[in-house]
């Protein structure tokens, strides 16, 4: 089985709705005309015909405007997802909504949201650990659910930017049998040399594909870095963004998952009953 998934590497309007759904429609909308950066092979289907996801960054439709939440968060998410919905089912592609504020009863949760081709939500994860340094614990409510789901009859996780600094958490979705990890995420420039190897070290750890989704631009607090990255079980970039708006895009060939873990046993050798304080 083979997919064609594609990271909506884009800025985001501080704390302005308007603008961000705008813009989100447009590059979802344009994004079936990018090729991927690794070609299917020419005796299976034709790239245009292979089941496809599109993956959106953390906080797309307000950005980090944390203090303004409260009036600009979605009430239970009913304008994104039916937002997204109509485009899922329009376009014909899986997506996975990137992450974005959503008002509940309990308080305003950082959610990813997956959608089939057909517009129905499967699933939606709650952004697990919250980043003291951003003030997100005085805003936000963390989640407490896996984040897996079954997507064009694939297993997939979801990640919330911190959280890639937890393998612990991306180990038992990996457990869980998720075969792909999907990241939402508004990670700093300068710290993208932690980024880059924390995806692949998640990647290499848990031998499944790793498509991380990051924002470019800035805000009145930071520069974000780009570099939205598709990455192998073996830990390959498959495609990396640079620091500008653009859509970057692979094939995900899952039969490479099977011969990683075939290759290098890690995950059966795990010796579990050690694994303990």
């Amino acid at each position: 089985m083979k997919w064609k998934v594609s990271c909506i590497q884009m800025d985001v309007a501080f704390g302005e709705l308007e603008p961000n759904y705008v813009k989100a429609e447009a590059l979802l909308r344009a994004s079936g005309s990018v090729p991927s950066g690794k070609p299917s092979s020419p005796h299976g289907k034709a790239e245009e015909d292979l089941p496809s996801v599109l993956v959106l960054p953390e906080l797309w439709t307000t950005g980090y405007a944390l203090s303004a939440l409260p009036a600009l968060a979605d009430a239970e998410g009913k304008r994104t997802l039916l937002f997204l919905s109509s485009l899922a089912e329009s376009l014909g592609t899986g997506i996975v909504g990137g992450s974005y504020a959503r008002r509940t009863k309990e308080g305003i949760r950082n959610t990813m949201p997956f959608l089939d081709e057909e517009g129905r939500l499967l699933g939606e994860y709650d952004k697990l650990h919250l980043f003291g340094p951003m003030q997100e614990p005085l805003h936000l409510r963390a989640g407490d659910q896996l984040g897996v789901v079954r997507l064009h009859d694939v297993l997939v996780a979801g990640v919330i930017c911190y959280d890639i600094r937890f393998p612990e958490w991306i180990r038992m979705q990996a457990l869980a049998h998720a075969r792909v990890v999907f990241v939402a995420a508004e990670w700093p420039e300068s710290r993208l040399s932690h980024w880059r190897t924390l995806l692949m070290a998640r990647a290499i750890e848990n031998q499944v594909f790793v498509v991380a989704c990051n924002r470019v631009g800035s805000d009145p607090n930071h520069r974000f870095a780009g570099h939205s990255m598709i990455i192998d079980p073996w830990g390959q970039v498959l495609a990396e963004g640079g620091e500008d708006e653009e859509i970057v895009s692979a094939v995900l060939d899952f039969d490479e998952i099977d011969a990683a873990r075939a290759r290098i046993p890690s995950l059966q050798d795990r010796r579990p009953q050690l694994y303990r304080l």
